[in-house]
């Protein structure tokens, strides 16, 4: 089995709705994923390439705002500007829209699947240490109140896919880029 099936589990929090968006579509996007390969035929390590974009939102620098239905997040720059990640999201019965913060961050974290994954997969490990095997990839930024967490992932083909059991996750270098940003008790958006 994948290793995309043993990711996160976790509380619905409550919504909190987006009064205004990114910008709008840029023409030509999303790339076809499968048109960007390196000259030997592998995939590039980010199907979705990390890029600034303006943004008209009403979140205060520093902000994390992940748009589920679009499958990307935004870490909201000074004059009106966002870094744009490709993310993965929850699959569906495991979506979920939310306000909180970063409780705390881990560098190649552990993973403890909760209790309710491994009620779901009895097969899981009870505990895997960080490293590049572990589902969590590079890093992770544990989201308050819940058992979501914005995470590394080490299967860049899932970025832009529903398949997570709620956790977002990001290539391990979108999500090294956003872990040297993102401090802890930044505001995270969560929207459907």
């Amino acid at each position: 089995m994948r290793r995309s099936t043993l990711l996160c589990a976790g509380l619905a929090i409550a919504g909190t709705l987006l009064a205004a968006s990114a910008a709008s579509a840029t023409p030509g996007w999303p790339p076809n994923i499968y048109q960007m390969q390196q000259s030997d035929d592998r995939p590039l390590a980010s199907p979705v390439p990390r890029q600034t974009v303006a943004f008209n939102g009403p979140y205060a620098p520093g902000t994390i705002i992940v748009n589920t239905a679009e499958r990307r997040l935004y870490f909201v720059l000074p004059d009106h500007q966002a870094l744009k990640y490709g993310v993965g999201v929850g699959r569906p019965g495991f979506t979920w829209a939310g306000a909180s913060y970063i409780a705390n961050k881990r560098e190649w974290p552990d993973w403890t699947p909760p209790p309710q994954m491994l009620r779901r997969r009895p097969d899981l490990p009870r505990h895997m240490v960080g490293g590049i095997d572990n589902p969590l990839g590079a890093r992770a930024m544990y989201i308050a109140g819940t058992l979501y967490r914005i995470h590394g992932s080490n299967e860049p083909d899932t970025i832009g896919q529903a398949v997570s059991s709620g956790c977002i996750r990001m290539t391990n270098d979108d999500v090294i880029d956003l872990y040297a940003r993102a401090s802890v008790g930044a505001r995270v958006v969560v929207l459907r």
